[in-house]
């Protein structure tokens, strides 16, 4: 079912001595639906965030924005300017991976806990900086459908330092989608290209859709990079991917 009618309601994960603001939405009729986790670019969960949330509630889903920021700057959203840029980065510079996985995985938690949840057909899909977690929460044993859009740094490195991101791809559960923009100045094709033949070596489930002509932030209709024929076209590949956890 899609269209549907759909509550929003913001709700607190509690991680040990950590509440983590969450924006949650889920459709208004009874039924029993896969959960998703939305996370978040480096602009906190904004306008654009909660939209994309509201939006998977919608095709039938109980979809969770969890603010992966809550350590470094709890209640944290912002617009896209150059000095937006630069704090969104100094916040991502403080994450770690280990707490971004921890983080993630109590708003799974919190899902199971709802009636209206499948407690075995969880999906993610993550922007920017949430791409590349999305890439590490496809690790997660709960996550059988992962929509990575244009996570920059996989191959170099990861979320608080260590071995890059890209060696964990053995780990991957389910099926991932990557999207990349061909003219994203932030991940060169080669990275591109590295992923690929990772998710081919390690046989995960897997497309890597490269999109011509399309530059950082093509999904979202709030940026400068805006493109609404890729968008539209990635979105359809992110409704066919999780429609798999409907099965």
């Amino acid at each position: 079912m899609t269209d549907q009618g759909i509550d929003t309601t913001i709700i607190e994960l509690q991680n040990q001595d950590l509440q983590i603001h969450a924006y949650l939405a889920q459709p208004q009729s009874m039924g029993s639906y896969p959960g998703i986790i939305v996370i978040q670019e480096i602009f906190g969960v904004n306008a654009h965030i909660r939209d994309v949330t509201e939006c998977i509630a919608r095709e039938g889903y109980v979809a969770i924005a969890p603010a992966i920021f809550q350590r470094q700057a709890p209640g944290f959203e912002t617009g896209y300017t150059s000095e937006d840029v630069e704090i969104g980065r100094k916040y991502k510079g403080q994450t770690k991976a280990s707490e971004l996985l921890s983080d993630v995985q109590v708003a799974i938690d919190y899902l199971k806990t709802l009636e209206c949840v499948k407690k075995d057909k969880f999906g993610c899909i993550g922007f920017c900086f949430g791409g590349h977690v999305a890439y590490l929460v496809s690790t997660l044993s709960d996550i059988k459908a992962t929509a990575s859009f244009y996570g920059a740094g996989i191959t170099t490195g990861t979320p608080g330092g260590g071995a890059p991101t890209i060696n964990r791809t053995p780990e991957i559960k389910g099926t991932i989608y990557t999207f990349f923009g061909m003219e994203d100045a932030s991940i060169p094709v080669e990275q591109v290209d590295s992923i690929q033949t990772a998710l081919e070596k390690y046989k995960i489930s897997h497309r890597v859709f490269r999109y011509d002509g399309a530059d950082h932030g093509f999904f979202c209709n709030q940026r400068a990079s805006y493109n609404s024929e890729v968008a539209s076209d990635a979105w359809e590949q992110v409704k066919q991917l999780f429609a798999q956890l409907k099965v």
